[in-house]
């Protein structure tokens, strides 16, 4: 008996398979290259000022990272990279004992780690570093913002910056600011 001829209905269905694997590489192909074009739109973004939004929400983060594993969330945010760094907003964490910085994510302002924010002043005079360290002393929740000029990530000139700070633990205060 000759082999029989598939179905009518069975082409259809071949042909229909073929048609989903098509379908199918098309979509994968589409989706590689949004997140290519997105991955593109996100590197541009990297040299704009970020908000106050952004900012307090970094803080967020940071004070979840701290009470979860505070020698780890350090190194993180001296290592300057990942979500704890977006343009030109950064971490820092200091003492709230000795006010001694122990993490810094700005590259510009490394040697401050291990000084005390209370010597610090800008350009002007402004004692900010008193101001910082008075924030860090507050009950843990409570937000201060304090403002000063102070050198970006992407560039040492001083820049008008405003910082949310506030306590973490018993501890810590830890810092997060953006430029105006």
């Amino acid at each position: 008996m000759p082999p029989r001829a598939p179905s009518p209905d069975a082409r259809v269905e071949i042909r229909h398979q073929g048609g989903n694997d098509m379908v199918r590489k098309i979509i994968i192909a589409a989706t590689g290259a949004v997140l290519a074009l997105s991955s593109a739109a996100f590197a541009q973004q990297a040299g704009r000022l970020a908000d106050g939004a952004e900012a307090r929400a970094m803080l967020e983060n940071v004070v979840i990272e701290v009470k979860v594993n505070r020698e780890q969330a350090f190194e993180m945010f001296n290592a300057g990279g990942g979500r704890f760094l977006n343009g030109d907003i950064y971490v820092f964490c200091t003492n709230a004992g000795n006010g001694k910085f122990v993490a810094m994510g700005n590259g510009n302002a490394k040697d401050l780690l291990g000084q005390d924010v209370r010597t610090l002043k800008d350009a002007t005079g402004k004692a900010y570093g008193q101001e910082i360290f008075a924030a860090g002393q507050k009950p843990e929740g409570e937000i201060t913002e304090v403002s000063y000029l102070f050198a970006k990530p992407s560039d040492p000139k001083p820049a008008a910056k405003t910082s949310f700070v506030t306590r973490v633990d018993e501890d810590f205060a830890c810092g997060v600011g953006y430029y105006k």
